[in-house]
C-alpha cells in the first residue's frame, strides 16, 4: 500500500466535488448533454453520491461526486472519501470550490480511504489515486497519513503477533528510520533502576515486560509522549469477562497512537526535541502476578493500593510518566485507551483529553476540526481527589463507586506530574467499531493531529 500522491504531472480525469445547495446552479452549467445523464442517473449530489461521465466512444471523461449537505458535512468527516472508494482506476484531480479547510481534509481523506489491514488476508486496494490539489501542502498530508497508518497496523496487529518484544521491534524500526536514540530497559532491569509498577503489571506474562525510550532532535522545545503499551490485558487475576477480553489486543492504542504522532513530527522535522516513553507488558495471570490488596510503591515513591489488577494501565503509565517529569518538559502528554468510563461518556468518536493549561486547551480546540480529529475537554476535578485516597496507601489505583472512572484514573496520572508546566492526557478508544469513510473498522488513531497541528500555537514553533 502506498498513501502518496499521484504525480503532478500525471494524466488524470478531473472529478468534480458538488454540494447538494449548489448543485443546481452547478448542473444549469454543464453541456444538455450531461444534464440529461446527471438525471437519467438521479444524481442530486448527495453525500457520498458518485456519478461518472460519459466521453468519446464510450470512454470515462470523469465523474461528479456528492458532498450532500451543510447538515451531511456536519455529521461525519471525509465524505469525498466514500466516492473515492467507488471510482475506477486511474488518476484523478478534483474541480472544486472548496475551502482551504475541506481541501485539506478532502485530500488526507482520500489518502486514509486506501488503508488495508491485509497482513493476514488479501484486500483489495484503491484504484483511483488523486492528484495533490493546489492549495495543499501534500507532504504534510502524506506525512500524516503516514503516521495514521503506522498506529493503524499496531493496533490491528493481533497480540500473537504484537507482543512487548514486537512491539519493541516496532519502536526500534521507527528510530532507525529516522535516527532517532533509543534505550530499552527489560525485565527485572526495571527494579534493578526504580520502576517497580511497571514491572508488577507486566511480571507474569512469559513475555518480559520493558520500557522503551526514543530521543530526536537536538533543539528546541522538549516535547515527551508517554504511550499506554499493554500488548494484551486479561484483567489479571481480577479477570476480564470474554466479552471484555475481546478487544484487548487494541490495549497498546495509547502507544501506537504516540509512536504515529512521533512519526509525523520526525517526517514533518518540527524544531524540537522528541522523547517518546513506551510501557510495553502484558497484563497476565501466573503465580506470580500482582494480586487484589497489594502495595506497591512508585518510582516517585508514592504508595498504591491494588483494588483491582484490571486497573493497570495507569501503573504502567506512573512509572513512566515520574521518568518524564524529572525532566521538566516543555510539554508531557499521555495517550491511553485507558478506562469503558470515557467510552460512556462521549462514545467512541470523540477523544476526551484533560488538562490544567488554558492555552494548550485553547489551541486543541481551535485546530482539532481542521484536523478532522475531534477532541473534547474534560476535567482534572480536584474535589474527587478524595476518591483515590484509600487510607492505607497514598492512591488507589481502582476506586470504588463507579463514578467519574475516567476523571479518576486522570486525577490518578496528574499525581506523578509536578514539574512540567504542561500535561496533557488523552483517555482514547483506538477503535473504529463500524466501517466509515476513510475509517474501516479497526483500529484508529485519535488526537495525534490535533494535538500535532496546536504544538505551534503552544511552544512558538
Amino acid at each position: 500500500m502506498t498513501f502518496i500522491f499521484a504525480p503532478a504531472d500525471a494524466a488524470s480525469l478531473p472529478l468534480h466535488v458538488v454540494a447538494a445547495d449548489q448543485f443546481e446552479d452547478w448542473v444549469a452549467r454543464r453541456s444538455t448533454a450531461e444534464r440529461n445523464w446527471l438525471t437519467g442517473c438521479g444524481f442530486s449530489a448527495g453525500a457520498g453520491e458518485l456519478c461518472l461521465l460519459p466521453g468519446a466512444e464510450g470512454a470515462i471523461a470523469g465523474a461528479v461526486a456528492g458532498l450532500g449537505t451543510a447538515r451531511d458535512q456536519a455529521r461525519g468527516r471525509f465524505v469525498l472519501a466514500r466516492a473515492a472508494a467507488r471510482l475506477p482506476e486511474g488518476n484523478w484531480h478534483l474541480v472544486h470550490d472548496l475551502p482551504s479547510v475541506a481541501l485539506q481534509e478532502a485530500a488526507l481523506g482520500w489518502l486514509l480511504q486506501g488503508y488495508r489491514f491485509d497482513r493476514y488476508a488479501k484486500a483489495a486496494p484503491l484504484r483511483a489515486r488523486l492528484v495533490a490539489p493546489d492549495g495543499v501542502d501534500a507532504a504534510r498530508i502524506e506525512a500524516l497519513a503516514a503516521g495514521e497508518v503506522l498506529t493503524r497496523d499496531l493496533i490491528n496487529t493481533p497480540a500473537s503477533d504484537m507482543g512487548p518484544q514486537e512491539l519493541e521491534e516496532a519502536f526500534l524500526g521507527l528510530a532507525r528510520q529516522f535516527d532517532a536514540r533509543t534505550n530499552v530497559i527489560r525485565g527485572d532491569d526495571l527494579l534493578a533502576q526504580n520502576f517497580p509498577m511497571i514491572h508488577a503489571v507486566g511480571r507474569a506474562s512469559v513475555r518480559a515486560p520493558r520500557l522503551l525510550d526514543m530521543r530526536w532532535g537536538s533543539a528546541g522545545p522538549l516535547v515527551t509522549l508517554v504511550g499506554k503499551g499493554v500488548c494484551f490485558d486479561t484483567g489479571g487475576l481480577d479477570l476480564k469477562p470474554s466479552a471484555s477480553m475481546g478487544l484487548m489486543k487494541k490495549d497498546m492504542g495509547g502507544a501506537a497512537t504516540v509512536l504515529g504522532l512521533a512519526q509525523m513530527i520526525m517526517a514533518l522535522r518540527l524544531p524540537l526535541r522528541l522523547r517518546v516513553l513506551v510501557p510495553a507488558v502484558e497484563n497476565a495471570v501466573a503465580g506470580n502476578a500482582m494480586r487484589p490488596q497489594d502495595i506497591l510503591t512508585s518510582r516517585k515513591g508514592l504508595t498504591v493500593e491494588i483494588n483491582n489488577t484490571d486497573a493497570e494501565g495507569r501503573l504502567v503509565l506512573a512509572d513512566a510518566l515520574a521518568l518524564a517529569d524529572e525532566e521538566k518538559p516543555d510539554l508531557l502528554v499521555s495517550m491511553a485507551t485507558l478506562t469503558g468510563a470515557a467510552r460512556v461518556a462521549v462514545g467512541p468518536d470523540l477523544a476526551p483529553y484533560y488538562t490544567d493549561d488554558a492555552q494548550l486547551a485553547a489551541a486543541l480546540e481551535a485546530e482539532a476540526p481542521a484536523a478532522c480529529d475531534p477532541v473534547w475537554r474534560l476535567p482534572f476535578w480536584s474535589p474527587y481527589e478524595t476518591m483515590i485516597e484509600p487510607g492505607i496507601a497514598d492512591l488507589d489505583n481502582a476506586p470504588k463507586g463507579g463514578f467519574a472512572g475516567s476523571i479518576t484514573a486522570a486525577l490518578f496520572l496528574r499525581r506523578f506530574v509536578e514539574a512540567s508546566p504542561r500535561y496533557v492526557h488523552f483517555d482514547i478508544y483506538g477503535w473504529q467499531p463500524s466501517d466509515a469513510p476513510a475509517r474501516p473498522k479497526g483500529g484508529v488513531g485519535q488526537g495525534a493531529r490535533a494535538l500535532l497541528a496546536a504544538l505551534p500555537r503552544v511552544l512558538d514553533l
